[in-house]
This record gives structure tokens, C-alpha cells and sequence, in this order.
């Protein structure tokens, strides 16, 4: 289902070893004989920039001098077919293909003001032919100049599993704009994707911003205090998940001290020492929790196979 997308970078200087296609016909040195376009080669020799060519030793071992420009990385060149074209996809309007369309981010949480972005997020499922073809599905669709973006079905199914924060608060805003049946029993499901994973996946996010945070306060000697409220809100979720079953999402209880973070009106040492009396509310709530191990797998499995017959005709 992964669709990757190779771009060429022609700014890259490419390793000695680097197995390569011939875009252009290249003659042999002194002989009045040339190979074709799409010889393979690997490059024995590499410039120090690409105003430079690059020495390739082709199969009989000729060496010959070749351009970036001249050349296609081996794995890429085979790949390309196998790329969806625009012509393809263009047939296609995934983003009439949403059926779940809900808001997250400040205006979810209760955090938001007259500058704030609407951030909406959501679940698109696309026509059974697209999984069929050789191009399969983009994993997601954006439109970053509104804000939006949605997981393919089974990705957003996959991201809940392994509990990621982002898709976890899509199931349980309370903005809902766009609701299909599919989505509407999806939501009555939502439960099966909370599990101890919360603790790890929670936790370790903090814990690495929090020291990217540091690092930004020794060298710049500031930091991105939204951000840093946003990552003391996932603490407080996070315990709130494992000690009530559910994901919450509007924030009232803590408004005020959270928008001090952001205002900075509260200290870098006080927002620290905030986290780590949290990390150990979180501990406790851990080792006491009621939430299974691992998420229930088997039932997502089947909600994805019953959502796909749905669209097989389609």
C-alpha cells in the first residue's frame, strides 16, 4: 500500500558503489562503438561537486566520464513505472473520498484565540481499483494551505493501534463536521484502540521534545513555549487515558495554567518541574490502569475488511 515517491536531488553527490542506467548514448573511448541508452554502470570514482563527472565502469570494465544529469540511480530508474502519474490519480478526486472530517489542534482543545488555525484532520477511503492497481493509495492527502489532512483508512487504523496521540484525538473530538457510516462505527469502536501502548508512546514523545527543548535553551536561550503547553497537555491526557478509558480532548480544567505556558507567564523551571511531577502521575496511573495490554487488533482487522467490501463496486 506504500506508495514511495522518488525525487531527484541533483545536488547530492552520489557514493562510489552506487549502481547507475546510462540516460544517454555513450561512446567507448578510442573504438568506434557506442552503448545504447539505459547501459548499466556502477561508479568507481565520484566529484567533489557536480560541476564534475562521475567515473562509471560499465560491464566489460570500460570506464567512461558521465554527468548527473547523464545518469539514473539503478533503483530509482526501475521504480519509475511503477509510480502513479497525475493522469492516473487525476481520474480520482480522493478528497470527495473523505467520509470523516473532524477538528483538532486549539479550537479542539479549548486553547485557541483570534490567531489560531482551524486544523482539521480525518479519514478518506478510497475505490477498491486504486488498492488493486500496481500504483496503490497515497497513505494520505494534504491540503496544507487549509490545514487539512486525512489518513487513508488503513493507515489512520494502523496510527490508532500504535496509539499516536494525534490520530487517538481525532476519534474522540468533540468537532465533528464530516460523519459517514463507516466513520460513525469506527467512533463506537474507538475504544478498542486505548491500551498500555499510551504510556510508551506518550511518554517517550516528551520526554525526547523535552530534551530538544534544553538544547534549544543552552544555545538560543528560548523555546517554543506553544509547544512546550501542547506537550504538557499530552501528559495530562495521557493519564487521563489510562486511569478513565477515554481520550480527553477539551482541556477546561487546565486552561488557565496551560495559557501561561504559552504567554510565558510561567518559568521554564516551573514548566519542567510541572512534567516531572506528571511523569510520575503517569507511572502511578500506569501500574494501576484497567487498559488491556496491546489494542484489539483482531477487531480492527475486521472493521477494515468490512469497510473495503463496501467500496468494492464503488
Amino acid at each position: 500500500m506504500t506508495n514511495t515517491t522518488f525525487s531527484t536531488n541533483f545536488n547530492l553527490i552520489l557514493p562510489v558503489g552506487t549502481q547507475i542506467v546510462t540516460k544517454i548514448e555513450v561512446k567507448k573511448p578510442g573504438e568506434n562503438r557506442t552503448w545504447k541508452q539505459g547501459a548499466v554502470g556502477v561508479i568507481v570514482k565520484s566529484p567533489t561537486d557536480n560541476s564534475h563527472a562521475y567515473s562509471v565502469k560499465l560491464p566489460d570494465g570500460t570506464e567512461v566520464s558521465l554527468r548527473r544529469h547523464e545518469l539514473s540511480i539503478r533503483k530509482q530508474f526501475q521504480s519509475e513505472g511503477l509510480q502513479p502519474g497525475c493522469d492516473f490519480l487525476a481520474e480520482y478526486n480522493l478528497f470527495d473520498r473523505v467520509i470523516y472530517r473532524c477538528i483538532v489542534g486549539s479550537r479542539a482543545y479549548g486553547l485557541d484565540n483570534e490567531q489560531s488555525d482551524t486544523d482539521r484532520r480525518g479519514i478518506y477511503q478510497p475505490p477498491a481499483i486504486l488498492h488493486w492497481s500496481l500504483y496503490g493509495v497515497p497513505e494520505q492527502l494534504e491540503d496544507r494551505e487549509n490545514q487539512e489532512c486525512y489518513w487513508e483508512l488503513q493507515k489512520f487504523l494502523v496510527l490508532a493501534l500504535k496509539a499516536n496521540p494525534n490520530v487517538l484525538e481525532c476519534l474522540y473530538t468533540p468537532l465533528v463536521e464530516t460523519l459517514s457510516s463507516v466513520a460513525e462505527e469506527l467512533l463506537s469502536l474507538r475504544e478498542i484502540f486505548l491500551s498500555q501502548l499510551v504510556y510508551q508512546t506518550y511518554n517517550s514523545y516528551v520526554l525526547s521534545q523535552f530534551k530538544k527543548m534544553e538544547q534549544d535553551l543552552r544555545n538560543t536561550g528560548d523555546i517554543r513555549w506553544k509547544h512546550a503547553m501542547h506537550l504538557i497537555r499530552l501528559l495530562l491526557s495521557g493519564i487521563t487515558v489510562l486511569q478513565e478509558g477515554f481520550v480527553p480532548v477539551r482541556v477546561e480544567d487546565y486552561r488557565s495554567q496551560l495559557l501561561a505556558i504559552r504567554n510565558r507567564e510561567m518559568s521554564w523551571e516551573e514548566v519542567n518541574q510541572w512534567r516531572l511531577s506528571l511523569h510520575q502521575e503517569f507511572d502511578r496511573a500506569f501500574s494501576k490502569t484497567n487498559l488491556p495490554e496491546r489494542p484489539n487488533y483482531e477487531k480492527a482487522n475486521q472493521f477494515l475488511i468490512k469497510a473495503r467490501r463496501l467500496v468494492v463496486d464503488s
